[in-house]
């Protein structure tokens, strides 16, 4: 059973990988033997992998997924030096945060650039690559504001209730998941979503204890999110205990999206 659960060997990307829930899918892949490569903007990789020290194992890479002539090198380069991965974990996002009144129409493309077509663009570079293998797992990061619109009464000043276009993508994300699945089913490749529901950040719950509270009371739970809590997931989604399921969003909202 224990080899059902088990990473030990593979090759796992991970873009998104220094942020507050991709670190933690990071160190649990690492821990679970898997050779990651954690990729994110600038240095913010190196900065984490070094911060944490976390071996030999995981490999910092500095990419910015918005810029597609670079992601298309990148994807060729790497996987004709070390080959294509048999894992491919996409946690990025894209947002203005502002209200919707304020939306530009161009605000809400460049935000689509980032939260749709980027995440269209690297997804099939890597499972086309993924092909000549017949094997391989993607999963894709949605949100419980892909399923559902945002609880007004949250959202007091002064915070901003969670922006349109970030709903919308997370959206489309969840069907572009559906149709890479079925498109690349017979080669044995899996195209999965993962929907947290309320995970702020460490600053948010620092600095707003009140949103925290009221976040809180509208889950079922009755608490937040932890990032181990994505990251088990994650890593079930990427090992053989999940080598049927496929096209599917699993939702980690303590129940938020049962009401």
């Amino acid at each position: 059973m224990g080899e059902l659960f088990s990473l030990s060997g593979r090759l796992i990307w991970v873009l998104g990988g220094a942020g507050y829930l991709g670190s933690a899918v990071v160190t649990l892949l690492s821990e679970m033997g898997a050779r990651v490569l954690c990729i994110d903007l600038a240095d913010r990789a190196k900065a984490f992998v070094v911060a944490h020290e976390l071996g030999e194992n995981v490999i910092p890479i500095s990419l910015d997924a918005t810029d597609l002539d670079a992601v298309s090198s990148f994807v060729t380069k790497e996987i004709t030096t070390n080959g294509c991965p048999d894992g491919f974990v996409n946690l990025t996002f894209a947002s203005t945060s502002k209200a919707f009144e304020e939306l530009t129409p161009d605000e809400f493309d460049e935000v689509n650039h980032g939260g749709i077509t980027a995440v269209f663009h690297i997804s099939r570079l890597i499972g086309q690559a993924m092909v000549a293998r017949n094997q391989g797992s993607i999963v894709l990061c949605a949100s419980m504001y892909g399923l559902v619109a945002p609880y007004p009464s949250v959202y007091k000043k002064p915070m901003n209730k969670n922006p349109i276009e970030y709903g919308v993508g997370k959206a489309a994300i969840r069907h572009m998941a559906k149709y890479m699945a079925v498109h690349w089913a017979e080669q044995q490749i899996r195209c999965n979503v993962i929907a947290p529901g309320p995970f702020p950040n460490p600053t948010v719950q620092s600095q707003h204890p009140d949103f925290v509270e009221r976040i809180e009371a509208r889950v079922p739970m009755r608490r937040i999110g932890q990032p181990l809590e994505i990251a088990g997931t994650v890593a079930f989604l990427l090992s053989d205990a999940a080598s049927y399921i496929t096209g599917q969003t699993i939702v980690v909202d303590g129940g938020w999206t049962c009401w």
